[in-house]
């Protein structure tokens, strides 16, 4: 355990509740830290349901490719905390980021508070003390209550898909999550959202207009489609030709051009049409249809295998998945699942169970609040096999396999997490 979650784990005592939805907590911390969060670069906040991290670092990507130096706030982590604060381009360092917890830890004294809201406050300590043009700030759940939405005034707000996740702390429709969403549109600043359920975008529209938010909706106001070996993307400013994304699956397509709009909407001279291109084709972000090529999961496989890991979890996330499954078909699909307690395990099997050879259900020990495997196999109308572990299946998978295939990992973040580690 590094110095940082050591003192993170101190914390935790402060707050008896992980998730508690506020921002008075943070305001009273942040003011007696002397409001780092007015002391930023310009802010893109984004949020969303799915995809939302994929836009930050298309975001991020974009920036580079231009020369900025930029700051990112993302999460969850999938190895350590420290991958959701990137300062000017480069991870926290250890040291950096335990100074600014145990500085907020002071400032805070004995008063509640939950560990996301004061790690939140020791980014923005690091975010005011070290230059950088741009900060990319992803909304940690939901956005009206979250801790990130104390930034008066963001350069451009951006909302991904929308749909049904986090039902016991944002509500139990698609119009109440999309409410919590939209909460992060403020007076003046323009908005751009991607590809929404009616629903969603009749609820986002209405909060940007009850503030007076610019929106950009896709195929309302911009638009991104396949054009030749990469994507065209239009707007009232004009036309990009641009490179295929180098975050695979048509549902990167829409992440690609809510990133690309964001931009535009923030209007820095210095982001032209060949930052976007180059942006959109060197982002990365791991456990979004991620190919592995090294590890010890990855040596179980013989020449001609690919091993896949992805983190999506809901139901909108697996009829992604299927769509790219179905797309992909030059060899067959094994799928691993691992989900988490709670999920929506049926929505989420459901749009990739007909694109599998085989289906396996798994828990791994170290996986945060994992789902019993026979829990995913009832979900699976029993069509799935018990692992237990991910090892296991790919064991299986490989002896019973009579050519070459590929296999998915999917089903939770947490899974992924453990993957990574353990596969190194």
């Amino acid at each position: 355990m590094t110095a940082a979650e050591t003192v993170m784990q101190r914390l935790a005592r402060l707050h008896p509740k992980l998730i508690d939805l506020s921002l008075g907590r943070i305001e009273r911390l942040l003011a007696r830290l002397g409001h780092p969060e007015t002391r930023l670069p310009p802010v893109i906040h984004v949020a969303g349901t799915n995809g939302k991290g994929s836009v930050c670092a298309f975001l991020r990507a974009i920036g580079e490719a231009a020369g900025l130096r930029v700051h990112v706030y993302t999460s969850p982590h999938l190895v350590t905390f420290h991958e959701r604060i990137r300062l000017a381009g480069r991870l926290v360092d250890d040291a950096a980021l335990t100074a600014a917890l145990e500085a907020c830890e002071q400032a805070n004294g004995e008063d509640p508070i939950t560990v996301f809201e004061i790690a939140t406050a020791a980014a923005f300590l690091l975010f005011a003390d070290i230059p950088a043009d741009l900060l990319v700030l992803e909304v940690g759940l939901g956005g009206r209550l979250d801790a990130t939405n104390v930034i008066a005034r963001p350069a451009a707000c951006a909302i991904s898909s929308v749909s049904m996740d986090h039902m016991d702390f944002l509500g139990g429709t698609i119009e109440a999550i999309a409410f919590e969403k939209a909460g992060i549109l403020k007076p003046g600043v323009p908005a751009v959202t991607g590809a929404q359920d009616p629903r969603a975008l009749g609820v986002i529209a209405a909060r940007a207009d009850e503030v007076g938010a610019p929106l950009a909706a896709r195929d309302r106001d911009w638009t991104i489609a396949p054009a030749g070996a990469g994507l065209r993307y239009t707007d009232r400013a004009g036309t990009l030709d641009l490179p295929p994304p180098s975050l695979a699956g048509l549902h990167q397509h829409d992440n690609a051009g809510i990133a690309v709009a964001a931009m535009r909407a923030w209007n820095d001279p210095r982001i032209g049409a060949e930052a976007i291109g180059a942006g959109l084709a060197r982002a990365e972000w791991p456990a979004r249809l991620q190919p592995l090529t090294r590890g010890p999961l990855v040596a179980m496989l013989p020449p001609g295998w690919s091993l896949i890991l992805d983190g999506g979890h809901n139901p909108d996330a697996g009829r992604a998945l299927g769509a790219h499954l179905a797309t992909v078909t030059d060899r067959p699909w094994h799928v691993i699942v691992g989900m988490k307690k709670g999920k929506g395990t049926e929505g989420f099997l459901a749009p990739i169970l007909p694109h599998a050879a085989s289906f396996w259900a798994v828990a791994e020990p170290d996986q945060h609040l994992a789902q019993a495997p026979e829990a995913i196999v009832a979900a699976s109308g029993g069509v799935a096999r018990i692992g237990p572990r991910v090892a296991d299946a790919l064991a299986a998978i490989v002896a019973s396999g009579d050519r070459p295939g590929r296999v998915l990992i999917c089903g939770s973040l947490y899974l992924a997490g453990v993957v990574l580690r353990e596969n190194g």
